[in-house]
């Protein structure tokens, strides 16, 4: 995504600022004061995911929310840093350099393996790790014929260099952003199906998109569960059609301090479905 092309019309981009440090240019979004939230999307999305969660935990907290590497408008200069544990340690490197101490990690999808993989190293350096909130986290091996296809394929796509272009030029952004989105089982209003046609249209959004893909490794964060003792809190959408709503249980009863909610009528983007109720829920189990 271009800076001075498509910043002015983002949400939220008075509270953006960019940020060099650790191999990337971070887009960073922060507000409010109080203890720190750092929030997290999911592969394929951008800080445009939190546009209503955020002013609502600004009311009582400090809140940071930042693009991955690659996507949004975070720029990379290492194709090689785009996997869990780099990100995870990049972020943590960015969060300590600008002296911000995370009380607890919100992360949608696979930005809730990352928030968790940033707890676990936090226990390595403290006795009080960030809580960590997963909304549908992405949070299983794949299994079968996915468990080897699809990795190959994603990797296939990111080392093509005309890969993300022939993805990002394809025609009806809006058209395929809207199927993309209710495949996942949830319904946007059309500004919100909006922004994803706009990063699905963008090349290198699509690069850094892919290039996560080909590089995610979770199994020793899977195989580590059991360990950790950060306190998690999952929120489940149980019409998710992108990860499976089981995934969070089966992940929960592995962690000492884990618990689950649902919702039986949301989808993959819960927290955009409904972010009052969603930021309800967690505002709720913050305070308790």
């Amino acid at each position: 995504m271009d800076w001075e092309r498509d910043l002015p019309t983002w949400p939220l981009n008075h509270l953006s600022r960019r940020i060099t440090h650790r191999a990337h240019r971070w887009h960073v979004q922060e507000t409010g004061t109080g203890d720190t939230l750092l929030l997290l999307h999911g592969a394929g999305a951008s800080t445009h995911t939190w546009r209503d969660i955020i002013p609502i935990l600004a009311r009582s907290h400090h809140v940071i929310a930042l693009d991955l590497p690659g996507q949004g408008f975070t720029q990379v200069t290492s194709r090689g840093r785009h996997g869990l544990q780099a990100m995870a340690r990049d972020i943590d490197a960015l969060c300590k350099m600008q002296n911000w101490a995370p009380s607890a990690i919100i992360g949608h999808s696979a930005g809730a393996a990352v928030a968790l993989e940033m707890s676990r190293l936090a226990e390595d350096q403290t006795a009080s790790p960030p809580a960590v909130i997963g909304i549908n986290p992405a949070l299983e091996r794949f299994d079968g014929m996915a468990g080897w296809l699809f990795p190959l394929l994603a990797k296939l796509l990111a080392l093509n260099p005309f890969s993300s272009y022939l993805f990002a030029a394809g025609r009806n952004s809006r058209t395929r952003a809207r199927r993309l989105i209710e495949r996942t089982g949830s319904h946007l209003s059309d500004e919100g199906i909006d922004y994803y046609a706009r990063l699905i249209s963008d090349r290198d959004h699509v690069e850094g998109a892919l290039q996560m893909m080909a590089q995610w490794q979770i199994d020793g964060l899977l195989d580590r569960l059991s360990s950790l003792s950060t306190r998690c809190l999952f929120i489940v959408g149980d019409k998710d059609g992108a990860v499976k709503p089981e995934t969070s249980e089966t992940a929960a009863s592995r962690i000492a301090q884990a618990e689950v909610v649902h919702f039986v009528d949301l989808g993959h983007l819960a927290h955009e479905e409904r972010p009052d109720d969603v930021t309800q829920t967690i505002d709720a189990w913050l305070n308790r």
